[in-house]
């Protein structure tokens, strides 16, 4: 299915890994330019060769900052209009998840992961609306999680986090409606640098990685079996931000394998 994203311009924050990459390859595979940010500038120039050696680079555009930084992010805005001509689809993928309880989260905690998981979508957001509505077929996709509905009592802080950034979503896509259409996906388990992080560091070093993480899944009961992958993940998010679903906005699409108990 063609998804209408040739010449068009895609924006993905945090880019450089994960989920936020394999984005990025999949818009680029479907013939988008992509402008992508991410923190780190050395991991972030050694992804932008690999692309360039792939793609070329005449559709390919990075810059290193945070997204907590507004003025960052109207540069890079400004940066994107002058090289590609402004941008059509917005994906903010920025943060990862906070391991705590409600006991043992200090009010510096809470005040930081608030701040990360709501402006690392309103700061990009703010700086493309204009160039979004600019655009016929202007969108915004957001990674967002299924604790954002179903809450785990160890992730405390991120599962509220999550729940208001959705609510922010679902009242966004009414607000910015018609111009720019806003949608999210919601993840469960995905095979990430975070999980590689915690392989690295379980008890049993003899374990292979095969069997941590096909016990991991049997024990958070996914239907499915398996965790998922990031390419799973930026098919979702390349097709919702794509001029083929153009009508389809404050919509929010599971990609957990099925382990979500909520209807």
């Amino acid at each position: 299915m063609d998804l209408g994203l040739k010449d068009k311009t895609v924006v993905v924050t945090g880019g450089s890994s994960g989920i936020g990459l394999a984005t990025v390859r999949a818009a680029l595979a479907e013939g988008a330019k992509v402008a992508f940010c991410a923190r780190g500038a050395d991991r972030l120039s050694k992804v932008v060769d690999e692309l360039i050696r792939e793609y070329g680079g005449e559709r390919i555009m990075a810059q290193a900052f945070s997204v907590l930084d507004p003025a960052a992010n109207a540069a890079f805005a400004a940066q994107v209009a002058e090289r590609f001509g402004g941008c059509d689809a917005l994906v903010t993928n920025a943060g990862q998840g906070r391991v705590s309880t409600y006991a043992d989260t200090s009010d510096a905690d809470w005040r930081e992961e608030l701040e990360l998981k709501f402006f690392s979508q309103l700061y990009p957001i703010r700086a493309f609306e204009a160039q979004l509505r600019a655009t016929a077929s202007g969108s915004i996709t957001a990674v967002n999680s299924l604790l954002a509905y179903q809450p785990e009592p160890h992730m405390v802080c991120t599962s509220a986090a999550r729940a208001g950034v959705q609510s922010l979503l679902k009242s966004l896509a009414v607000e910015l409606a018609p111009e720019i259409r806003v949608n999210s996906i919601l993840l469960g388990l995905v095979d990430s640098q975070q999980w590689q992080r915690r392989f690295d560091a379980r008890e049993d070093q003899s374990q292979s990685r095969g069997t941590w993480f096909a016990e991991l899944a049997d024990r958070k009961a996914i239907p499915l079996g398996r965790l998922g992958q990031a390419e799973e993940a930026a098919k979702a998010l390349v097709f919702l931000a794509s001029p083929a679903a153009s009508y389809i906005t404050g919509a929010r699409l599971e990609v957990s394998g099925g382990v979500s108990r909520f209807i």
